[in-house]
């Protein structure tokens, strides 16, 4: 089974919010796929279905991003999941805005929720896309950044990210991520 994780925030307040693309893509994902994402359990929301013939559990963790591991290690310990079962969807400042980067392992890059999830898990070897939103003005600090809505002269780039981020996750599945992160990448 694979486990697919989008990070975000839960509220209304923050649905808009650059910080909760993984939220997107995981319902982008589902409405393909045909599949619910409103079971509640491990401090989430989830479905289970199929993508690309495989069984899948799709995530969205209902605690604020720096707590997303608590989530996520509910879910691995529950399903039996090792941590290359996961696959976590996230938000990436460092990356040019449209840009999707797949990684097999690494640091969490200073992003808080990637940071809890792999202190939790208790190592750094847990796949992962990394969505580019771009980075901040300089008269604007980070939090606030990715805290705030994507300009109306962004939001195509953002949706499109979304379906590109969607793909990717399909060819992770069919292919491997190794094919999936030299065709990506």
């Amino acid at each position: 089974m694979h486990c697919i994780v989008g990070l975000g925030n839960p509220g209304r307040e923050y649905g808009n919010t650059k910080h909760n693309i993984g939220f997107w893509v995981v319902d982008a994902l589902a409405e393909v796929h045909g599949i619910p994402v409103n079971r509640r359990r491990f401090r989430s929301l989830f479905g289970k279905g199929r993508v690309a013939g495989h069984e899948v559990l799709l995530v969205k963790p209902q605690v604020f991003m720096n707590n997303s591991g608590q989530s996520v290690d509910l879910v691995a310990r529950f399903y039996q999941l090792a941590p290359s079962d996961l696959l976590i969807i996230y938000d990436d400042i460092a990356l040019e805005p449209g840009t999707v980067r797949l990684r097999r392992k690494g640091s969490a890059g200073g992003h808080k929720g990637m940071q809890n999830i792999i202190g939790c898990i208790g190592t750094d070897e847990i796949p992962r896309v990394r969505l580019g939103i771009g980075s901040p003005p300089t008269s604007q600090d980070a939090r606030h950044y990715v805290l705030s809505p994507f300009k109306p002269a962004q939001q195509q780039i953002a949706d499109e990210l979304a379906s590109e981020a969607v793909h990717c996750i399909e060819f992770v599945l069919k292919e491997g991520i190794e094919a999936a992160m030299n065709k990506f990448n």
